[in-house]
């Protein structure tokens, strides 16, 4: 026993590493106090602000205060909302070199407050003690800075949480809100009305006519949807805007269509030689896409017509982006409608940095000529060849005009990206929308923020042959783990009899 505390060192086995860790904990915790710093392991960093956010904070040169109103007795999943609201403050608090503090506002005045402010009450269903209530709760935010302020109204779920709170930091810390002009061309009669609402969130956003001269505040335009040619007035007012550095944003195809009485016709208009000069050729077709919408077709169903959901190639579901692109980089999908083809213009070859932003699947097809328009696959077969595959359907140009000024175009080969009625009603193309002109105007702070979100990790499908090899290898597999477990095990103990054997005999 002596000879067992001999070799034993209390300080040694002990208190040195204690001291140590203790030290270390001491030196970490006075590093924290100054610094904030933590791992995201997740795949977009969605529990990190972003290098966006950082750089809209780094512009605050005043206080700026958020007050939260949350009520205390929030159902579980919002009670987690509370939490993770309270943990990205104190990242924007921790990163703002104490330009911005936030406080929640104390239960005993929360609704009063809130009122004051502009955030209204909610009304919850929830489920308690086996009874259905409802609970009159909180869930809102105000941000102030100076004489300015921006609500959050509802903050019911996370996704996309920190983009709006730096879009409204953006807004209030902005000096000059850039303006932006959306073209209202004679004989146009598609709306935009939901992509003016997007826009306005952001930007000035102004309905100009361009058979006057484009006010020089505008720094970009949008049109779409041109079935008539430009009038003369209309061109030169368009091409004036251009040469002096503007820049252009246009949702336009070849062809237009009517699905509920299934015609299509080429559009004739001289939109098209106004494009080819930043590069720009749209083909005279209709792009097919294996990943695409559904629309409902009426089938007989023994002695009754009933309505059918299926799917139409005409309407492609676009998930091939081109990532070098910080426009299009963090998009998952959009969705088009009668989208034309998009290549570069032989002539501008040399003269026109052409660039690729976004392509059709690799199961991809075309309609040219007859526009058989029909959904039902027995009675349209050319719905259903897929020959072709990364047909271009988005893209921009860079172009130095005459003037030395260089314009910046972007195109979306689909009358209908922006219109009420079709492509301006997805939530994604409203994203692409606004990155395009944050691009087009040179403020590039929120593009990567929009498209940051959590979202659904779908597994891919992958081929019977696969499925039938994974299927024997999970059955196979855990058997065989066990085996060599008890294999191994039973080499240790067998070596072990043998040491024993050689010591005692």
């Amino acid at each position: 026993m002596n000879a067992f505390f001999q070799r034993f060192d209390v300080k040694r086995s002990v208190f040195m590493p204690g001291a140590v860790l203790f030290a270390i904990l001491l030196v970490l915790n006075m590093i924290s106090t100054n610094r904030f710093f933590r791992i995201d392991l997740t795949d977009n960093n969605i529990f990190s602000l972003s290098s966006s956010s950082k750089s809209v904070v780094a512009e605050i040169d005043d206080l700026l205060t958020m007050k939260v109103y949350f009520s205390d007795d929030l159902p579980g999943e919002y009670a987690n909302n509370r939490r993770y609201l309270q943990d990205i403050l104190e990242e924007y608090a921790a990163i703002s070199r104490g330009n911005i503090k936030f406080e929640f506002a104390s239960q005993e005045k929360l609704e009063e407050e809130a009122q004051k402010s502009g955030i209204a009450p909610l009304q919850l269903q929830v489920i308690e003690n086996d009874k259905v209530e409802v609970k009159r709760v909180l869930m809102g935010m105000v941000i102030l800075f100076e004489d300015k302020k921006e609500v959050l109204p509802v903050i019911q779920t996370t996704t996309g949480l920190e983009y709006e709170i730096t879009t409204k930091i953006k807004k209030l810390v902005e000096i000059n809100k850039p303006t932006v002009g959306i073209a209202r061309l004679e004989g146009q009669t598609e709306q935009f009305q939901s992509i003016q609402n997007v826009l306005r969130q952001r930007y000035d956003v102004r309905i100009i006519n361009l058979s006057s001269a484009v006010p020089v505040e505008i720094s970009a335009i949008l049109m779409g949807g041109i079935s008539d040619s430009l009038s003369a007035s209309e061109n030169v007012n368009l091409s004036q805007f251009m040469s002096r550095g503007g820049n252009l944003f246009v949702a336009q195809n070849r062809i237009k269509t009517n699905l509920q009485i299934q015609q299509a016709v080429p559009v004739q208009s001289n939109i098209f030689s106004f494009l080819k000069k930043y590069g720009f050729l749209i083909e005279d077709n209709l792009v097919l896409d294996k990943i695409c919408g559904r629309v409902n077709v009426q089938q007989q169903m023994g002695p009754l017509r009933m309505n059918v959901p299926m799917e139409y190639p005409l309407l492609p579901i676009v998930r091939n982006f081109n990532q070098e692109e910080s426009i299009v980089s963090g998009l998952e999908q959009m969705q088009l409608i009668f989208p034309s083809e998009i290549k570069q213009d032989s002539s501008s070859l040399g003269k026109v940095d052409f660039i690729p932003l976004f392509f059709t699947s690799e199961q991809s097809g075309e309609l040219r000529g007859t526009f058989n328009l029909s959904p039902d696959p027995q009675q349209n077969p050319f719905m259903r060849i897929f020959n072709k595959s990364n047909l271009i359907v988005g893209a921009r140009s860079e172009f130095v005009n005459p003037t030395g000024m260089v314009n910046q175009v972007i195109l979306v080969g689909d009358a209908e990206f922006m219109s009420d009625n079709g492509g301006g009603r997805s939530p994604e193309n409203h994203i692409f929308v606004l990155n395009s002109i944050d691009y087009l105007i040179g403020d590039q702070d929120l593009i990567a923020l929009r498209s940051r979100e959590i979202t659904s990790r779908p597994l891919e499908e992958i081929a019977d042959g696969s499925k039938r090899t994974w299927k024997w290898i999970n059955i196979a597999a855990p058997s065989l783990l066990i085996i060599s477990f008890g294999l191994i095990r039973i080499r240790i103990q067998r070596s072990r009899s043998n040491v024993l054997e050689e010591l005692y005999g």
